[in-house]
C-alpha cells in the first residue's frame, strides 16, 4: 500500500486561554479514498480543516500531507503547498461575485503553476480545462462569461466544485457543500463530484452533519470518534 495522503499523529490544538479543542492520536486518509466526516457545529471541524490546510498550526504533533509536515514549512511555503495540492468547496461557495464563471474556476491556476500545468497537460489549456469541468458538472458553455452572482445556488455550487477540481489537486475538501440543496440536487451533485474526483485520482474529505450521505462514501467517521479532547468548544 502506498503512503497515505493525509497522516495525523498525536495532534493537539487549543485556542489561547482555552482547554484543548482537538486531541487526535492518529488519523489517515488514503490516496483516492472518499471519506465522510460527520462534524456538527461546535465539534472542531472548522479548526481541523484549517490545520489540514496549514492555516492553523498544531500545538503538538504532526499534520502531514503527501508526506510533508506542514508545521515545518514557513507561512508562505504552506500557502503555496496548499494551493498546489488542495482544492476546497466551502459551505457558502466563496465565489468572487464580480468575476465571471470562467475566471472563478481558473483562480487556483493563477496562483499555482503546477495546477496550471496539469490543467493544460490534460486539456490543452487552462481555459479548456475550465470549460470541460463545467460541462462535466452540468453547466453550459454559455454561462462561462456570466458574473458568478447571476447564477442560481445550484449553479454556483458546481462552479465552486470546478474551481476546487481544476488542475487535479490530490486532495479535495468539501465543507458542508450540500446544505442549501434539496435531496435530489444533493444526490446529483455528489454523483458528479465523485466522478470528477475519480477521474483526477483525488482523495475526497467531505465534512457534513447530514448522516444520510455517509453510505455513499468509501468510509465514514465521526469527528467525536477521533477526538479525545475532554471538552469541545465552538470551532
Amino acid at each position: 500500500m502506498s503512503d497515505p495522503l493525509i497522516e495525523l499523529n498525536d495532534l493537539g490544538f487549543a485556542w489561547p486561554g482555552q482547554d484543548e479543542l482537538l486531541n487526535i492520536p492518529d488519523f489517515t486518509l488514503q490516496r483516492g479514498e472518499s471519506l465522510f466526516l460527520k462534524g456538527p457545529s461546535g465539534s472542531g471541524k472548522t479548526t481541523l480543516l484549517g490545520l489540514l490546510g496549514g492555516v492553523q498550526q498544531p500545538g503538538r504533533g504532526n499534520v502531514k500531507l503527501l508526506g510533508t509536515d506542514l508545521a515545518r514549512l514557513s507561512s508562505g511555503a504552506r500557502d503555496r503547498f496548499r494551493v498546489d495540492h488542495t482544492g476546497y468547496i466551502f459551505q457558502q461557495f466563496n465565489l468572487l461575485p464580480f468575476l465571471s464563471v470562467r475566471e472563478n474556476v481558473e483562480l487556483p491556476c493563477r496562483f499555482s503553476k503546477s495546477r496550471a500545468a496539469r490543467a493544460s497537460q490534460r486539456h490543452g489549456s487552462v481555459d479548456a480545462a475550465a470549460a470541460a469541468l463545467l460541462e462535466h458538472l452540468g453547466l453550459k458553455a454559455e454561462l462561462l462569461p456570466r458574473r458568478a452572482d447571476s447564477l442560481s445556488i445550484g449553479q454556483q455550487q458546481r462552479v465552486a466544485a470546478a474551481r476546487a477540481l481544476i488542475g487535479q489537486p490530490e486532495l479535495v475538501i468539501a465543507d458542508e457543500p450540500t446544505s442549501a440543496l434539496d435531496a435530489d440536487a444533493r444526490e446529483a451533485f455528489l454523483s458528479l463530484l465523485f466522478a470528477e474526483c475519480r477521474a483526477a485520482g483525488a482523495s475526497l474529505l467531505f465534512v457534513s452533519h447530514d448522516q444520510s450521505l455517509a453510505p455513499l462514501f468509501d468510509r465514514a467517521l465521526s469527528l467525536a470518534e477521533l477526538n479525545r479532547a475532554s471538552r469541545v468548544e465552538e470551532a
